[in-house]
């Protein structure tokens, strides 16, 4: 599950687009590179995400960038925004 895309389907932060870069029992580690940096991850309940399993980030040897991170998440957004119509 480390390294996919997920959304947040609970809480003020409800339709947020994360990366899981940690997993710990029910729970995951959620980091978005703006607002939750890779030093700094959400951690959040697996009941109260929507994991996105077409989209997976592989972690490099030095771990993940925020900036990394931030373009996964704008590219896939941007994606979606195709795909529904939206512009």
């Amino acid at each position: 599950m480390i390294g996919m895309l997920a959304i947040s389907k609970a809480g003020h932060d409800i339709g947020n687009t994360y990366v899981i870069t940690g997993e710990e029992n029910e729970y995951v580690f959620l980091t978005d590179g703006r607002v939750r940096t890779v030093n700094r991850p959400k951690k959040k309940n697996r009941k109260h995400i929507q994991v996105i399993k077409r989209v997976q980030m592989k972690e490099p040897q030095g771990g993940w960038s925020d900036l990394e991170i931030k373009r996964t998440i704008k590219k896939y957004q941007e994606e979606a925004n195709v795909k529904s119509g939206c512009n």
